[in-house]
């Protein structure tokens, strides 16, 4: 998974042709908190498919998996 962002929004790029941008902000103490109310569709050519809570759980799993003290931590509220 890549994961690419700014200071209002993060992008799940899942490297199978699926992409998800959740909005959120940039924290002090470089940190950044996503709002999981706002990952609700993908980007094109997808964006006529909901995502799932299930979906959404893997996202999360593997981004607190691939998380290290070399990386800017990730808070879904």
């Amino acid at each position: 998974m890549k994961i690419t962002g700014s200071s209002y929004y993060i992008k799940f790029d899942l490297e199978n042709g699926y992409i998800l941008k959740a909005e959120g902000e940039r924290l002090i103490g470089k940190k950044f908190i996503v709002y999981k109310d706002s990952m609700k569709s993908w980007e094109p050519p997808h964006e006529d498919e909901l995502v799932t809570e299930g979906q959404i759980a893997d996202i999360i799993k593997e981004v607190k998996l691939s998380s290290d003290e070399n990386t800017i931590p990730i808070i879904f509220e």
